[in-house]
């Protein structure tokens, strides 16, 4: 949602690495997901740069004041607690 949303807006050069990180991390999580579905021996590992990319995306999402923004980094930093607990 929010990669779309700042494709959106009106300053895309503010915005390019907020859709980088948006774009690597909704990939890892996907990949994550498919990997937990397929009880990939390399779980672990996957959920645990999972986490540190959902991490770094949810503090580049904070640097905005957008809405959706703000509403993704928090999704964000949920998803890399979740993916954290996977590890342990």
């Amino acid at each position: 949602m929010c990669y779309d949303a700042c494709l959106r807006e009106d300053d895309l050069k503010m915005m390019v690495d907020c859709i980088r990180m948006d774009r690597d991390c909704a990939d890892i999580c996907a990949f994550a997901t498919k990997s937990m579905q397929s009880n990939s021996p390399f779980i672990k590992q996957i959920c645990q740069l999972c986490a540190e990319i959902c991490e770094a995306c949810g503090n580049e999402c904070k640097k905005h004041q957008h809405e959706h923004c703000q509403k993704c980094a928090d999704a964000c930093f949920k998803c890399a607690d979740a993916c954290r607990q996977m590890v342990q």
